[in-house]
């Protein structure tokens, strides 16, 4: 992608209406755009960002065999009202059509749609397990959106759904879930910040289960077990004030956000739709589900949040919207190398634009690229390459940056 042909630009001034760094670094940078509260486009480089969290969340998620779907946002008042959450839903989004006196939501979760889909394809214990995921648009009528990506009004989130025979099958998925996010947020560079919380359960079970990444932007106080590396969210701390793994006391309070749920929903939404199956015997029972959630865009927040300084933002490379940025300076053209990079597979931003050396540096560190490349007069057939993480600068061939991007 060659820059002067961005769609999106940067920009020098804080956005004055932000106070979080991840919607202050995001704007600034080009990678978002903010339509109102709660609310924004993704641009071309965010949405880069956006579609590779989204790719390892598939890749995980597939590989403890769930199957993708996509499920309608918008959801019929009946639905809601077979659960009891039409009027209980706190930030329910509702709303009358123009043309008739049908009353719809937008969808804020699934477990409505989900259940009764569910009972189209399951009827026998032949049928089950069963695992679905989506990756879609969620609305929620937040009273304060707030801390720009960590808590909006529109947001993009994975849900999985996953239905048994019985609880020990649920039991056992359960912990196959927990593992493959794990191995997301690892991928994702936050897996060190990462906790598996010990949070509510409300109605479904003594204990639901978060993921919590310390962060100071984040709205939630949870106490650390450093020597089991789990954590109790301050919400039932009084009711666990010692490590549900070791029995220690010794707990450090620190902020941090939700970046995924997973809940055994047991049969709270099967009941209410009738979802059932035949057992063996030709019985009739109950199907028990369990439902787990990571919110796509709040990581690209939370990422933003945990990877920058003040010069910007510092992806990691599993996410970034390029491996490494090519600067060409004064009267050096870049057309060449720019050509080998994309030859040999490497994902490149060419800042091609006829602007000075001070704004591309200052662009290049602000975007934040794994690797920034640069050719100018003055380094001849040579080229500087240097490590977003790190002040060292080395010149090197052509040939040996190829090998160092290559990770040769």
């Amino acid at each position: 992608m060659k820059q002067s042909q961005l769609f999106s630009k940067t920009s020098r001034n804080v956005p004055k209406d932000e106070t979080s760094v991840n919607a202050q670094l995001l704007i600034r940078a080009g990678f978002v755009d903010k339509l109102m509260a709660g609310a924004y486009s993704y641009l071309p480089l965010g949405y880069r960002v956006l579609k590779n969290i989204e790719a390892i969340v598939r890749e995980e998620i597939e590989k403890i065999g769930g199957q993708e779907i996509l499920m309608p946002a918008l959801q019929p008042k009946a639905n809601w009202e077979t659960t009891g959450r039409w009027d209980t839903y706190e930030t329910l989004f509702r709303f009358t059509s123009h043309y008739s006196a049908s009353e719809y939501a937008l969808g804020p979760t699934h477990e409505e749609i989900i259940s009764p889909l569910a009972g189209q394809s399951i009827l026998s214990y032949q049928d089950l397990p069963k695992y679905v995921f989506q990756i879609q648009t969620k609305f929620r009528d937040e009273k304060r959106a707030k801390s720009g990506l960590l808590r909006g009004r529109e947001f993009l989130m994975k849900d999985l759904y996953s239905f048994h025979a019985d609880e020990s099958d649920l039991d056992d998925y359960y912990e196959k879930v927990r593992q493959a996010y794990v191995r997301i947020y690892d991928r994702l560079g936050i897996g060190e910040s990462t906790y598996f919380t010990f949070a509510s359960g409300g109605t479904f079970a003594k204990y639901s289960h978060e993921f919590q990444t310390v962060t100071g932007a984040g709205e939630d106080a949870i106490y650390i077990c450093d020597k089991c590396r789990i954590a109790i969210n301050k919400e039932i701390i009084e009711d666990q004030a010692t490590c549900p793994t070791c029995g220690s006391k010794d707990l450090n309070e620190s902020v941090a956000t939700e970046v995924g749920n997973i809940f055994k929903l047991k049969t709270k939404y099967s009941a209410p739709f009738k979802l059932v199956y035949k057992d063996k015997n030709g019985g009739e029972k109950e199907v028990i589900m369990g439902c787990y959630g990571i919110g796509i865009s709040r990581l690209m927040g939370v990422i933003a949040e945990m990877f920058n300084d003040d010069k910007g933002l510092i992806w990691p490379e599993a996410v970034a919207p390029f491996k490494a940025h090519l600067l060409a300076l004064g009267d050096t053209s870049g057309d060449d190398f720019y050509r080998d990079l994309q030859a040999a597979g490497v994902q490149v931003l060419y800042d091609d634009r006829a602007v000075g050396a001070g704004e591309k540096f200052v662009d290049a560190d602000l975007i934040g690229l794994p690797w920034r490349i640069v050719v100018s007069p003055k380094l001849g057939d040579q080229v500087e390459i240097k490590n977003r993480r790190d002040t060292e600068v080395r010149i090197v061939s052509k040939e040996e940056a190829l090998k160092i991007l290559k990770g040769e």
